[in-house]
């Protein structure tokens, strides 16, 4: 490898960031914490734009040109700990790759960066602050976190 590599390139190019991409859209899209989120989302598309996302910052040379991240996912109920967890996939199929420390640290480090984008603005994204959300989202959640968020598994209390 060339002295002066981006870590695009030190990745093996548009096929080794797919394949790192790829994967890690299969393990978040099953995980049993966070896979509800993309339940009826197109997985082909989202995987498209995770590349394209993760090739613009990797140095690939190319902008990203699709929606702002935090765009992206306004409609989305994600909390803190989903954004945590979707971070610990990120970093486990960075290391299954084989991703060198320094590149992966990197990425690691711009996805924190995103973290305010993702869970939306006034979401302390160390909490779970239901009340917040359900504000933010509004009616899309049919009230299931506003006042009480019921069992847990999304299932509104039983009242009078």
């Amino acid at each position: 490898m060339a002295a002066g590599a981006t870590d695009f390139e030190r990745l093996g190019g548009e096929p080794g960031v797919r394949a790192i991409i790829e994967d890690f859209t299969a393990r978040v899209f099953g995980d049993v914490m966070i896979g509800f989120l993309f339940e009826g989302k197109p997985k082909a598309r989202i995987t498209e734009m995770e590349i394209r996302f993760a090739s613009a910052h990797l140095g690939a040379g190319t902008p990203y040109s699709g929606r702002s991240i935090a765009h992206a996912h306004r409609a989305s109920p994600i909390l803190g700990g989903h954004f945590l967890r979707r971070r610990r996939i990120l970093a486990q199929t960075l290391a299954d790759h084989g991703v060198p420390d320094d590149i992966a640290a990197r990425w690691l480090a711009h996805e924190e960066g995103l973290k305010g984008d993702v869970l939306g603005e006034g979401v302390d994204p160390e909490s779970c602050d239901h009340e917040v959300v359900a504000e933010r989202l509004g009616p899309r959640l049919g009230g299931l976190l506003a006042g009480g968020a019921g069992s847990g598994r999304g299932e509104p209390e039983e009242g009078p």
